[in-house]
């Protein structure tokens, strides 16, 4: 068993991010770039970056920044707090437990079947993330990657793991993401969702990458729990015991309940990619699977709602992580230093070879994503400028594309200002240092990979 000294708290982490946000506000220039509207999209225009009057954030901005990240984040917000709810109706009909529990006993009557779940799974969800974008909707999944990876003998580090990572893995390695590609790609001025074919390669590697490095974990910590680095944390979950003394019968009303689950879920995929579902319709649609889960598992009204209560009240931490954490990119927009530090490293790229050209790329694109994690809202800040520059360093567009995915997409998974890590995380219970450390070496291997990938059609191909 790993154990660590006693770190701070998220919420503190943040706190004290924030205050040397507050302190960059007085340090660096502030800066702003022209900006235009392209396609309904407000995009930076290259080289109208200027000087504008210091902006400096005092105590009380650094006051006030939670409640304003609140009011920025209260979509986002107010979806934990309902999704928590219905989630909690649907374990007190005791279906998902019954469910897990079915699945367990499958695994130790065809142990061949449970090698195949973590592939699967991190597979499915890298398709997501690659394809339709998943992300907020991964605050939805892992309340049930997590039980199911419980059940089977692994950890909670595994089951965030199979649909954060999967999904985030997918985000970098995207091939039809709307939200990153195509918005990048529009600015670029490429066609839409060209390149495809490299992009697939890509996306297959980070992804076999990922999985290979987590099953690597989890079959360690099959063989000796003690060495989990969350042992002590899910030892001392309030868990149903998988064994005959507490078994559930998985009877009519829980399958009903598991096939509502799933069919809530599938809905779900083709609302967001075909519908162009966001927050609120998919708010609505746990809302609706809550209530169809209280009816068809025979809980009272009173009970159902004492549960939504219950779940929602769950949830508190990671709303509050989320606001705050929110409330840091408010801080940095109002100091108006976010211009400033794109301006300033986006020359670090010129006077190399490339090849190199192209992973300092990479690393802008992964440094300013602290400051703005977001696919779309990076796609429109830094792609206007990238662009243009890749004709200057003779790197291809889609190249500079690909790094802007690459940045974006794999810092998310170890950045603390982004609203869904630090959620995901909240939910989880598991602490940042704890996720951080365990995280680290895959988010190096998979950028030595994602290095590798921008280099090879600078040097070899033309693409």
């Amino acid at each position: 068993m790993i154990r660590l000294k006693k770190f701070p708290d998220t919420l503190l982490i943040l706190l004290v991010i924030l205050g040397i946000f507050i302190l960059l506000t007085w340090i660096l220039p502030a800066g702003e770039f022209e900006r235009s509207d392209l396609g309904g999209r407000t995009v930076v225009v290259p080289g109208t970056y200027a000087r504008v009057e210091q902006q400096p954030q005092g105590i009380g901005d650094f006051l006030m920044a939670p409640i304003l990240g609140f009011v920025s984040a209260a979509q986002i917000i107010a979806f934990v707090f309902m999704v928590g709810g219905a989630f909690s109706i649907l374990a007190r009909t005791g279906a998902i437990d019954a469910g897990l529990q079915a699945i367990v006993k499958t695994g130790q009557q065809y142990p061949g079947r449970k090698k195949w779940i973590i592939p699967v799974l991190v597979a499915l969800f890298s398709l997501a993330g690659a394809t339709f974008g998943m992300s907020e909707e991964v605050l939805v999944f892992v309340l049930i990657t997590i039980p199911l990876s419980l059940a089977l003998g692994y950890d909670s580090i595994v089951g965030v793991s199979i649909s954060f990572v999967g999904a985030g893995t997918g985000f970098a390695g995207a091939f039809i993401n709307p939200f990153t590609i195509g918005i990048a790609q529009g600015i670029a001025e490429l066609p839409p969702f060209s390149g495809i074919e490299y992009r697939m390669v890509v996306w297959a590697v980070l992804t076999l990458v990922s999985i290979l490095f987590l099953l690597r974990y989890a079959r360690r910590i099959e063989k000796d729990p003690l060495r989990s680095t969350v042992y002590e944390l899910d030892r001392q979950r309030n868990l149903v015991a998988f064994d005959s003394a507490n078994h559930l019968e998985l009877t009519l009303r829980r399958k009903l309940t598991i096939g509502l689950l799933f069919v809530a879920l599938a809905v779900l995929v083709v609302g967001v990619s075909r519908w162009d579902w966001y927050i609120d319709e998919i708010t609505g649609l746990f809302i609706a699977m809550g209530i169809l889960a209280a009816i068809f598992g025979g809980l009272s009204a009173e009970k159902a709602v004492a549960a939504f209560q219950e779940g929602a009240r769950d949830m508190m931490v990671p709303a509050l992580v989320i606001a705050l954490a929110k409330g840091l990119i408010v801080v940095a927009s109002e100091g108006k230093i976010i211009d400033t530090l794109l301006n300033s490293v986006a020359s670090a790229a010129g006077d190399m070879p490339p090849f190199l050209s192209a992973e300092i790329m990479f690393v802008v694109q992964s440094f300013l994503n602290f400051f703005v994690p977001s696919g779309s809202g990076q796609a429109a800040l830094t792609m206007p400028i990238m662009a243009p520059l890749s004709d200057l360093l003779g790197i291809s567009r889609q190249v500079a594309v690909l790094a802007f995915q690459f940045g974006d997409g794999l810092s998310n998974l170890v950045i603390p200002t982004s609203g869904v890590t630090m959620g995901v995380l909240a939910i989880a219970k598991i602490r940042y240092d704890v996720w951080l450390k365990w995280m680290l070496p895959l988010f190096i291997l998979l950028s030595l990979v994602a290095m590798l990938l921008l280099a090879l059609p600078v040097l070899f191909f033309n693409w």
